[in-house]
């Protein structure tokens, strides 16, 4: 056992100095026990860790990897990295947890018993540390029957927030469950799904995409009539002709019609909607241009493309938190990620050379090592159910989460699901000379992920004869499923051997490859993110100082701030090369000194000139996608980030271009369309100079018998400053009034209608509430009011002085979305790759 301090101090040096990575491991990945000891001096040790349990496993089987080859390969995050869930939970003994990273649980049937299954099923998963996904395409519309005293459906939007509500109070380690809603285009209520998100407050602890069908686009393209259904498979022969010979030509747009009576009970329970396929549409785009949701899922390109679906009992449902995997109901997945910036030789130079040898043989391992921990996830599911067996509640109490994990461990052990994925897409680019986004990139970008498949098959191919094939496996049902095909027409001549070889054994997975966000993981590999394009190569932070000469600017409350560049990491390395210092810790130095005008100058001659997160052209970063999905049999979880100014329209043209492109699903950002998630590094505005007099409010507050008076400041009709007295008089009748400054840091309040002066300088029993309420109060002049609150949620150094100001700051809030700010830190948050980060603390919704 180590002492936080040993532990900091060991992992900084580990990272050369990086603090962020040292906390998001420390927080996140290091080995402790309930009680928060730590058991691991720096990453090297969770690597062994990692190591031996992966070769136990190992040792199972035929021809096995040796501990010291695995711990090669996972060393410093070079190669080969188990993706959040796997890494914390691999070879923990301490805790009783899941490492499947996603799930996915379906609705049984259209019931309260039904809604309240999948509700209890995500506190189930979402507890075990486990991202869940769910459709709601099965709950009846707004306004069908029901056979209760209700007797009309509130919808089934209106259970989206029940178990949005559920993923915001259920975590894990302290952090907000990550949940994905879908609902298809077919259902008569998407509409109301589509702007679900649009009302602040609702669905705060979910994302949600829309499932489009080929049907519906093809009516858009073509500005044609649309016809929902419930059930969305509801077959109705000639149905458009049908509905219109029912109603005499008289249906109207928008409007629920019940075909019950349609004699006998061929039709009860069913009903139908006209809209138009090009209005909803443009619902989807306007929504998503101005709050980045909802997403969009190409569905019938995910069961086409689909080997699982081939399977009667892996047939898709929905999706994980990210999108970037497609599951059956009660599957889990786990994740891992290989570093491609590693397999570049003699990177940023001339000679630079990526080296396929190694990476292939390193993809057949890794996917081998994936295959392992399927069998580490069925130790940890066993433990899982003989823990709520053992619990003291009666068994009709936990039943259903005992079949819940029952069902995951049987669909684990009959498909053996896995997914193989890559960060550092955006620095293999760049240590290339190549650009992101460009044709040639992609080019070369296309050819890494084809050989990447073939290989994971092969692997796969070979397990399945040393191992045995996954138990579902069937080779009629799949053989002509398209990507299977894809992978068979494309071995090389010297690996055509394996097309017999699959004939005789099968493979060894369901399915093999994903494309995560890798948002945690990719602050420890310290670089890009999965297949995204780097962030920024530099951008500025502030940090307040005492030295004055150390001080950017003043601010009018005499507090000193230094702005200083943070840089990319391989940016620093580009330059440590370039410049021919060859001495990283010189280099980053020499760049930690330079103006900004010397450091945009190098810049522009690197290798990320126009090619950040803002800077690609979004139209090629589709195309890009879209080329990549061919040689992944789950999906891309990716997000096309686009300027402020971009116009609806455009949004619309990505999303068809990313359609026809053949992907599976896409997000898309505007930069400034979502409050409190940013992708571009603005100067904040400070307001220098604060009025004579500003108007107040005062709120009287009794708190475990303390009485408190929180008197806040109100400029440009929100908080600017606030003042927080303890057991002092002030009748209660008296609720606004005006502050005047009088000098520095004191202030007289007039009391509205009475004249009354109450002077409100040096009133603190503790210095060091006078002190916190001064920053607090600089705070509201450049900081979100969110990011406050949330902050004196989260300490407790002084709780009954937060919670009197915390308590008075939250109905300024009233309805606004708290959710957008990072609950671990309360900074703003980046999207990328599809999912929510933060780049302050390394917080990621994905895990």
């Amino acid at each position: 056992m180590y002492s936080r301090q040993e532990v900091y101090e060991s992992t900084l040096e580990y990272f050369q100095g990086d603090q962020l990575a040292t906390n998001v491991w420390i927080s996140k990945y290091a080995l402790k026990d309930k009680s928060g000891n730590i058991f691991e001096k720096n990453p090297d040790g969770m690597h062994k860790r990692l190591a031996k349990e992966f070769a136990r496993i190992e040792n199972n089987y035929k021809n096995p990897l040796k501990e010291d080859e695995i711990y090669e390969l996972l060393k410093g995050f070079r190669y080969i990295i188990p993706q959040g869930s796997p890494m914390s939970g691999i070879g923990n003994n301490n805790q009783i947890s899941s490492i499947s990273n996603c799930f996915y649980v379906d609705h049984k049937g259209d019931s309260y018993n039904s809604i309240s299954d999948v509700d209890h099923k995500l506190i189930s998963v979402f507890k075990r540390r486990g991202g869940c996904g769910i459709d709601i395409s099965k709950l009846r519309p707004a306004g069908a029957l029901v056979k209760n005293a209700a007797l009309s459906s509130t919808g089934a939007v209106s259970f989206a927030e029940r178990y949005s509500n559920t993923a915001k109070e259920v975590g894990a380690e302290g952090r907000r469950a990550a949940l994905m809603i879908s609902m298809s285009v077919k259902h008569p209520d998407i509409d109301k799904f589509i702007d679900a998100k649009l009302d602040k407050g609702k669905i705060t602890g979910a994302n949600i995409s829309v499932k489009v069908t080929d049907e519906f686009i093809d009516a858009v393209k073509n500005d044609k009539d649309y016809i929902q259904s419930f059930p969305i498979d509801l077959n109705i022969d000639n149905h458009t002709a049908f509905t219109e010979s029912l109603y005499n030509n008289k249906i109207e747009y928008g409007k629920l019609y019940d075909l019950q009576y349609k004699g006998g009970n061929e039709y009860k329970g069913c009903y139908v909607k006209r809209v138009k396929a090009a209005e909803l549409w443009s619902k989807i785009n306007k929504n998503a241009w101005k709050s980045a949701e909802p997403g969009i899922l190409f569905w019938d390109n995910f069961i086409k493309e689909s080997i699982s679906d081939n399977y009667d009992d892996f047939k898709l449902g929905g999706v994980n938190p990210c999108a970037e995997l497609s599951l059956s109901d009660s599957e889990s997945c786990r994740l891992l990620a290989v570093n491609l910036f590693s397999y570049v030789k003699n990177p940023f130079t001339t000679e630079s050379i990526f080296d396929i040898e190694l990476f292939k043989d390193h993809i057949q391992k890794a996917q081998r090592m994936l295959d392992d921990m399927v069998d580490i996830e069925l130790e940890k599911v066993n433990k899982i159910i003989d823990k709520i067996k053992s619990d003291p509640e009666d068994i009709y109490i936990k039943q259903r989460e005992i079949d819940l994990w029952e069902e995951i461990n049987r669909k684990s052990i009959e498909g053996r699901r896995t997914g193989l994925g890559i960060t550092a897409e955006g620095d293999m680019l760049a240590a290339l000379g190549l650009t992101y986004g460009t044709k040639e990139a992609t080019d070369f970008s296309t050819q890494i992920h084809k050989i990447m498949a073939i290989e994971s098959y092969k692997s796969s191919i070979d397990m399945a004869k040393e191992r045995g094939p996954f138990s579902a496996y069937s080779y009629e049902k799949e053989v002509s499923n398209p990507f299977i095909r894809r992978i068979l027409s494309n071995l090389p001549l010297v690996d055509m051997h394996y097309l017999s070889k699959y004939n005789d054994y099968g493979r060894r997975n369901i399915a093999n490859l994903t494309i995560a966000p890798v948002g945690s993981v990719s602050i420890l590999t310290q670089t890009t993110s999965g297949i995204e394009p780097v962030f920024m190569p530099v951008y500025k932070r502030r940090r307040k100082v005492n030295n004055k000469e150390l001080a950017t600017f003043i601010d009018d409350g005499g507090d000193m701030w230094e702005e200083y560049n943070v840089f990319h990491h391989k940016f620093i390395d580009w330059y440590n090369i370039e410049s021919g210092l060859n001495n990283r810790k010189e280099a980053e130095g020499y760049l930690m000194d330079s103006s900004d005008s010397m450091i945009y100058k190098l810049i522009k001659e690197s290798p990320y000139y126009k090619a950040t997160s803002a800077d690609v052209d979004y139209m090629g970063k589709v195309e890009m996608q879209g080329r990549i999905q061919k040689w992944i049999d789950h999906s891309i979880s990716v997000t096309v980030n686009m300027p402020e100014n971009v116009s609806e329209k455009i949004v619309s043209d990505v999303y068809m271009k990313a359609w026809e492109s053949g992907c599976k699903g896409i997000t898309v950002y505007r930069e400034g369309s979502r409050s409190g998630v940013l992708i571009s590094n603005k100067e904040e505005n400070f307001l220098t100079e604060r009025p004579k007099e500003v108007k107040c409010e005062i709120n009287h507050l009794t708190i475990q018998g303390v009485k408190w008076i929180v008197i806040v400041g109100i400029v440009n009709n929100k908080p600017y400053e606030v003042f927080c007295l303890k057991n002092k008089e002030l009748p209660k009748k008296y609720k606004t009034g005006k502050l005047i400054k009088v000098k520095s840091r004191i202030y007289d309040l007039e009391i509205d209608d009475d004249g009354i002066i109450y002077n409100i300088a040096n009133e603190f029993d503790n210095p060091l509430e006078g002190a916190l309420t001064r920053q607090i109060s600089l705070n509201l002049k450049n900081t979100p009011l969110e990011d406050i609150y949330i902050q004196l949620q989260k300490e407790g150094g002084v709780s009954d002085f937060n919670k009197a100001i915390s308590r008075v700051f939250k109905k300024y809030l009233k309805d606004k979305e708290l959710d957008d700010k990072c609950p671990d830190c309360g900074n703003n948050l980046t999207m990328e790759g599809g999912c929510i980060i933060c780049k302050n603390c390394g917080y990621s919704q994905c895990g």
